[in-house]
């Protein structure tokens, strides 16, 4: 009994130490692009229910809307971001009022937008415009803080 108990302990260590084969190597990039990528890849669809045509305009209703939603919201967050931008432009025309007008004739542009795929990758690509600025701005104010800061204290 104790040379059958050896024997599989053997065995077993044998398995342990024996090289398996290593999954390949994801990079960080070959993930999904998006949240709803990420989560059509990992849950269970249910299966499409067949409309009717009152159903399938407000199915459609729901989803104009809650787009709608995240557009204004977008829209609200860029004016709320452009307050920041109050030195002159070379013309002499406030920053802050120059990106509004872009953003006011952007989102007029694509106000007839009704593919849902194209509503989402322009909302998207508005906040990550968004974020980049502030990003930028915020650096920048950091750096002047510094060098006004260096210069105090070369100077004092």
């Amino acid at each position: 009994m104790a040379v059958a108990g050896r024997a599989r302990a053997s065995d077993v260590l044998s398995g342990l130490a024996a090289p398996r084969p290593r999954p390949p190597a994801r990079a960080i990039h070959e993930g999904p692009d998006t949240i709803e990528e990420l989560l059509d890849q990992h849950l269970v669809k249910k299966p499409a229910a067949v409309l009717d045509g009152d159903a399938a305009e407000a199915e459609a209703r729901r989803r104009l809307t809650s787009s709608r939603r995240e557009a204004l919201g977008l829209y609200r967050d860029i004016l709320r971001a452009t307050r920041l931008f109050a030195w002159p432009d070379d013309r002499g025309v406030p920053w802050r009022e120059v990106l509004r007008a872009n953003a006011r004739r952007e989102f007029e542009e694509a106000r007839g937008e009704r593919d849902p795929e194209v509503v989402a990758r322009l909302l998207i690509g508005g906040r990550d415009a968004v974020q980049q600025a502030l990003d930028r701005l915020a650096e920048a104010s950091r750096r002047a803080i510094e060098a006004e800061e260096a210069k105090r204290r070369g100077g004092a």
